[in-house]
């Protein structure tokens, strides 16, 4: 009777991906979809809210003001933003624009990314204010 060999497997931390920086920025914005859904859950509910009337407004208010529900929006927001600025680094690697016969240089895509970023902000400020 012949056995199989075993292979050797090198034991590998829980935390491995906490090493190196773009292992942890990886993982990070992967975790970060998760918070992505929740601002998703968050607008969903206030629409709810909003549509079923002042008292349920009211409430909804009440309910985002508590601590926790700041704490997490707050750490919503940053995951939001790494997310944000981990994509808008990554478009020009996941499009290639081309004018006439010429590649579109990857800091001009980039650029123009966080300038309409910068522009819609300033829109909804102007809405919201």
């Amino acid at each position: 009777m012949t056995t199989t060999p075993r292979l050797y497997r090198k034991p590998v931390s829980t935390f491995w991906w906490v090493q190196r920086r773009s292992y942890l920025i990886f993982v990070l914005r992967e975790l970060s979809s998760v918070f992505v859904a929740w601002f998703v859950v968050y607008l969903l509910i206030l629409v709810d809210a909003v549509s079923s009337g002042s008292e349920d407004y009211q409430r909804f208010l009440s309910w985002s003001a508590s601590g926790w529900v700041v704490a997490l929006n707050t750490i919503a927001l940053l995951f939001v933003l790494l997310h944000t600025v981990t994509w808008f680094d990554l478009a020009p690697k996941a499009m290639a624009v081309r004018v006439g016969n010429r590649r579109v240089a990857p800091v001009v895509i980039v650029g123009l990314h966080y300038l309409l970023w910068g522009l819609v902000t300033a829109i909804v400020l102007l809405v919201v204010l």
